[in-house]
């Protein structure tokens, strides 16, 4: 049986429907594949952000236990070398003490010398007491090299700073609280008394 002419335009019409079905389904999948394949680069983007950012705190983690370990060792060493200096010195103190008076000791052994030569030496007394003489005289000037003055007050005011009154008496010679006699000299350092000088204070 021939078709009709309707049946032919209803064919053409559904053949039209198909083609525009088949064009939406296409486009359809290729939007949903487009949306896919974005999806993808995101999460693809996000695990390399998370990555990147992971390395980067563990390069800085890394760099602050550096700097953490440098700052440290640099702690000890400084506190190695206070240690060091205060070591030193305290040695040098101690030396100071000890030797303090080294250079006074070998100014005296000259006089130490002389003592013994004139205790060697026989001879009228004359003679002995100007060895003695001698040695005095050297002893005083490594007493004055050091700054060691004697205090030998006699004729002078009573100055209980530099005097120790042993006993008072009248004298014909010196005023009231003068110096009549000194029975033993004082000496001082650098102004600063050693030994005060005892003496006898007139009191008339």
């Amino acid at each position: 049986m021939s078709k009709s002419k309707d049946d032919i335009n209803d064919i053409i019409d559904n053949d039209e429907v198909d083609s525009e079905v088949d064009e939406a389904l296409d486009q359809a999948t290729e939007a949903a594949e487009e949306k896919q394949q974005q999806e993808e680069v995101t999460e693809t983007n996000k695990e390399v952000t998370s990555e990147v950012t992971i390395e980067s705190l563990q390069a800085e983690l890394e760099e602050a236990n550096t700097k953490a370990n440098e700052n440290w060792d640099k702690a000890l060493r400084i506190q190695a070398e206070m240690d060091n200096l205060r070591k030193r010195s305290e040695k040098q103190v101690e030396d100071a003490h000890k030797y303090a008076v080294k250079k006074f000791v070998e100014e005296l052994l000259p006089v130490a010398d002389s003592l013994e030569m004139g205790y060697a030496v026989e001879g009228e007394v004359e003679q002995i007491r100007e060895g003695i003489g001698l040695t005095m005289n050297v002893l005083k000037a490594a007493m004055e090299k050091f700054s060691v003055v004697a205090v030998d007050p006699l004729g002078e005011k009573f100055n209980p700073d530099l005097h120790q009154a042993m006993a008072m008496q009248p004298s014909e010679e010196y005023e009231d609280d003068h110096v009549s006699a000194v029975m033993q000299k004082g000496y001082t350092l650098n102004g600063r008394l050693v030994r005060p000088a005892m003496v006898m204070v007139v009191k008339n």
